[in-house]
């Protein structure tokens, strides 16, 4: 460990950037996240903004999508998964003996990777988590909840005429923003976004991000990528994380600009990674 604190010049545990105090959502304080005997996460320290979208970039295997994953528990999914330290949503311990993990993941959404409709109508796939959580007491208040949720994802002019058809039969693209109005649909306070525009192409990614950005009024948002163009375009803030350790966090311009980190900088300009 000594070796490694030296290489990043980051004492595990100190704050890695400016905390945001009483405007972060969600704080982490010396997070270390454990795969069996392996350590995946390293004394983690990070504010995410209110409303902000912060994009967590980095090499692949460097501890991004686990991070990402414990803020709603998605790695307690995981047998061989331990995590210490910790992380608070509107400064309440998302770990704390009593905390219901289904409750905290309809505060804290995900949208993954691959996108993942049910093999259920699209009206069902949104409709899904207003009828599992009693958000509508009739089907009135379902259509509304429906329609509003396809509409703020973008969708709904091009599926309202659709809507009893099976999700899974929409483009990839769409049925990214599928996943995303379903997640919507509870409306929850946070949203995680796992790589969700990797497996797109570029005319869908750019609806993707302009939903992001749309979002971002209303949620508050993470996001990991492999894409510093995307990182770019779409955050207030970005994270870079190397080898479990996050070695920085700012503001995005500055990151892109005028990293504190050689390390960043290496990764930015192409040295590694």
């Amino acid at each position: 460990m000594r070796e490694q604190r030296e290489e990043f010049d980051v004492e595990v545990g100190e704050t890695v950037g400016t905390p945001l105090m009483d405007l972060a959502k969600i704080s982490a304080r010396n997070v270390d996240v454990f795969y069996g005997d392996k350590q995946a996460i390293f004394g983690t320290n990070l504010d995410i903004g209110k409303n902000q979208i912060i994009a967590m970039i980095g090499p692949s295997g460097c501890g991004k999508s686990t991070y990402l994953r414990c803020l709603n528990r998605m790695n307690d999914t995981i047998q061989q998964c331990r995590i210490s330290g910790t992380i608070t949503l509107d400064g309440e311990d998302v770990y704390a003996v009593g905390q219901d993990p289904v409750l905290l993941r309809a505060r804290v959404g995900m949208v993954f990777q691959k996108a993942n409709p049910f093999p259920k109508s699209i009206y069902d796939n949104v409709a899904y988590g207003a009828r599992l959580h009693g958000l509508a007491s009739n089907r009135s208040e379902l259509d509304d909840v429906v329609e509003r949720s396809l509409i703020r994802a973008g969708l709904f002019n091009e599926v309202k005429d659709a809507l009893h058809k099976p999700g899974t039969g929409l483009s990839g693209g769409q049925q990214q923003r599928l996943c995303i109005a379903r997640t919507i649909a509870i409306d929850p306070e946070v949203i995680l976004m796992d790589e969700p525009t990797s497996a797109l192409d570029p005319i869908a990614t750019a609806t993707i991000e302009e939903l992001m950005t749309e979002l971002s009024d209303n949620y508050t948002i993470a996001i990991v990528t492999h894409s510093m163009q995307q990182a770019a375009r779409v955050s207030h803030r970005t994270a870079y994380f190397h080898m479990g350790h996050l070695v920085e966090v700012n503001d995005t311009n500055t990151v892109f600009t005028n990293p504190e980190h050689q390390l960043t900088e290496n990764y930015i300009t192409g040295r590694f990674g």
